[in-house]
């Protein structure tokens, strides 16, 4: 499988849980399939960065799917978004009560797991599984949102099992026409993001988290 991360760097040897734990799946490796995704992260920062390519064996490797409809909803991303990321302290001892309940039931332990692919929830869309928990916006409309492709998806790297397998390839500097294509993305998605809410947060279409914590 190949797989890029966008850097400031090269970065030809990844590190073992070398980044931020309070990232979605901990202090992992962050990575993607698409090409053009990784060109945009790394020009967060407002300049230019590189593109690493890699490629890694995924034979005999734990792949857990969070995209498998059949196995998992946007809820078992969520208790693990629960358990990584920090939420603001006012939001979670409103919450408590529901935070609790979503993670006794939809947790999943992911030291099950040697590579993860899920949903991302960076600046541009960390707001919409808050409102969901807040009872705003139904899991419809949340389901919808996370449907939108590779942007919204990230294949980490989770074992040293599967660290050992990352095979460095080769690192490009990206053009500078991704340069500020991440900023438009985030107000694309806060624009959505506030339209949707304008909808939801009255209507009793949907369904919503206390309808699915009874």
């Amino acid at each position: 499988m190949r797989i890029y991360h966008g850097s400031k760097t090269i970065v030809k040897k990844p590190l073992f849980k070398g980044s931020n734990p309070k990232n979605d799946y901990g202090a992992n490796f962050y990575t993607t399939s698409d090409y053009d995704a990784a060109c945009v992260w790394a020009c967060r920062n407002d300049s230019a960065g590189y593109v690493n390519t890699y490629e890694i064996n995924l034979d005999n490797l734990k792949v857990l799917d969070l995209r498998d409809k059949e196995k998992y909803s946007v809820l078992h991303w969520i208790a693990i978004l629960l358990e990584n990321r920090e939420f603001p302290y006012s939001f979670c001892k409103l919450n408590q009560g529901r935070i609790k309940k979503i993670i006794e039931k939809y947790w999943v332990n992911l030291d099950d797991f040697d590579v993860i692919i899920g949903y991302r929830a960076d600046d541009a869309y960390f707001r919409f599984p808050k409102e969901f928990i807040s009872g705003n916006i139904s899991i419809e409309v949340l389901e919808d949102i996370f449907k939108l492709g590779e942007l919204g998806s990230q294949i980490v790297i989770h074992s040293q099992k599967a660290f050992d397998r990352i095979r460095f390839k080769n690192a490009k500097l990206v053009d500078k026409k991704f340069v500020g294509v991440y900023f438009e993305q985030v107000k694309q998605a806060t624009t959505m993001f506030d339209d949707l809410l304008e909808k939801n947060i009255d209507a009793n279409e949907g369904t919503r988290i206390g309808d699915l914590l009874k």
